[in-house]
């Protein structure tokens, strides 16, 4: 019980009530054990069609009886979650398979979560709610996206205001779950707006499959030729011939967040505008995206400064996860610096600050979680493309930013055929590979020295090749010659950390310890143990 002062009132003359400092910090198991909760059931008939059009239940029927799943997996994201019975109901009594309610997901609720899935053995995926697009690989997937309510005529008035000029070249841009009113938006538009491009979503899978369930298929795309096709995060459109993504303005329908954060920074040279559904209002954004790229600068030059690299691994569904993480090892290597692997799901700040031995954190993870704020973090967590910024001097830093971890592998797939997305073909090749430079033996180059530009300390790039063994038991690897202004360094940076700290855990001493009986210890909590007395206990009455 907390006493509060009222004004008016003496201290002196309100009593206050002596704490039980057990019950305060701690809850009676029995009474968890014993406490029961009182849910009330919604009306069957009352959502009934809500819930019909909202998920698409028909549509989701059609996809699980055509393929004849038996077993069916639903994610739903947090704020989804209070009619996950109903539409799990409603599909096994219309399929008669058993569904998989996917609640908390292991990581962000925009991607799939097929490791969840695979563990209830499921034969397929539906994920309802807003999407990364990213693709997947192991489970046939259907896409839910919603129905969010949007006044169509407001978001073309607002289009109106912000291009007034009716030959703008305007692309225009959509959070999924207001993919249903796109195509009316457009054709309000169409006739006025000749030059305007509206992207459509594409869920792409190297292996052939291809779920459209959700996805518009705009016909102003069927005659684009291959080199003007735009292919990013899911989105498709087709640019005018002669003309690149810098001749044109983005226009967003959605809520401020990740996706749109997503858009500006890897578009960073176009200008943004946006309408927001909830208040039907529109604004040209005003985002300072040079003073962002400048903050994710800084990051790269925390990461050329790092020792020791930790690999967050924030996706277990996104396709290729392993092939980047085996890279970015791969370049940490060459790059002189010790790489150490962490998966521990949902990251936060209390997480991370338990490996003081890391200096700089890379997360892979989806396009729209790879953007973390890590002001909070004890030590900053860049993208892979920001490490690779870092290891390979071959990629200059040139104000281009890569948010999709794709782009950097070599050996791509993605469509290049906008004519049926039913069927989609697949090229090799990333779009923004750089190849890591091999050291050129025969000249003999010593390591390169610079400045820091964080600590204005001189900082020495030891380029490794391929051949050279990564086990520790090698002597290359436990010391390296460097050249004349750092003569000796210990590659072991975390084993070096370990060894300057005061204190490393708990030493057994077997043989220096004497051996007692067991004696009773102390009993209580920590901030008042029953053997003290009771004059901690009297000053709280």
């Amino acid at each position: 019980m907390l006493a509060i002062l009222v004004s008016g009132e003496c201290p002196e003359c309100i009593p206050v009530p002596v704490l039980n400092m057990t019950e305060a910090f701690s809850s009676n198991s029995e009474a968890v054990l014993q406490r029961t909760v009182d849910v009330t059931a919604s009306e069957p008939g009352g959502r009934a069609g809500d819930i019909e059009g909202l998920y698409q239940i028909n549509d989701t029927c059609q996809f699980i009886q055509s393929k004849d799943f038996k077993k069916v997996a639903l994610q739903f994201p947090d704020e989804l979650l209070k009619d996950s019975v109903a539409v799990s109901a409603a599909i096994e009594q219309k399929t008669k398979v058993k569904t998989y309610i996917l609640g908390d997901t292991s990581y962000g609720s925009c991607c799939v979560d097929e490791v969840a899935a695979e563990h209830v053995g499921a034969d397929c995926i539906v994920h309802y709610g807003r999407s990364c697009l990213s693709p997947s690989r192991r489970l046939p997937l259907m896409y839910v996206f919603g129905k969010r309510p949007i006044d169509v005529q407001k978001c073309a008035a607002t289009f109106r205001e912000l291009y007034p000029n009716n030959e703008s070249h305007v692309v225009v841009l959509y959070d999924v779950t207001y993919s249903h009113a796109i195509e009316d938006f457009r054709k309000l538009l169409s006739a006025s707006y000749p030059n305007a491009v509206f992207s459509v979503l594409v869920a792409d899978h190297c292996d052939g499959q291809e779920q459209a369930c959700g996805l518009l298929v705009n016909d102003n795309n069927s005659d684009c030729l291959e080199n003007s096709v735009v292919h990013k995060f899911g989105r498709q459109f087709c640019l005018e011939e002669g003309k690149s993504i810098e001749d044109y303005s983005m226009f967003y329908v959605g809520c401020e967040g990740l996706t749109l954060t997503n858009f500006m920074m890897t578009w960073n040279h176009c200008a943004f505008s946006s309408f927001n559904p909830e208040t039907s209002t529109g604004r040209a954004e005003s985002i300072n995206i040079n003073k962002a790229l400048m903050k994710r600068y800084y990051a790269i030059e925390r990461a050329k400064d790092a020792s020791v690299v930790g690999i967050l691994v924030g996706t277990l569904g996104v396709a290729n996860y392993l092939t980047l993480i085996e890279q970015l090892k791969e370049s940490i290597r060459k790059a002189g610096k010790k790489s150490y692997m962490f998966a521990m799901g949902k990251i936060n700040v209390a997480k991370l600050a338990n490996f003081l031995e890391i200096d700089v954190y890379v997360l892979v993870a989806c396009p729209e979680n790879s953007l973390l704020d890590s002001s909070e973090f004890y030590r900053p967590v860049v993208t892979p493309f920001e490490m690779e910024v870092a290891c390979n001097k071959h990629r200059e830093w040139s104000g281009e930013y890569i948010t999709d971890f794709r782009d950097l592998l070599p050996g791509m797939c993605f469509p290049v055929d906008c004519r049926s997305f039913a069927c989609l073909s697949f090229v090799s090749g990333g779009n923004s590979h750089v190849d890591f430079p091999e050291p050129d033996e025969s000249t003999n180059e010593e390591d390169t020295t610079d400045v820091s530009l964080i600590t204005g300390a001189l900082r020495t790039s030891c380029l490794r090749s391929s051949a050279e063994p990564t086990g520790g038991s090698s002597a290359s690897s436990s010391l390296v010659a460097r050249n004349q202004t750092l003569t000796v360094a210990n590659t072991n940076a975390a084993a070096s950390y370990l060894a300057g700290r005061t204190w490393q855990g708990l030493e057994p001493k077997l043989g220096e310890t004497p051996v007692v009986k067991a004696v009773e210890g102390r009993r209580g909590i920590a901030i008042a143990y029953e053997e003290e007395g009771t004059d901690s206990r009297e000053c709280l009455t």
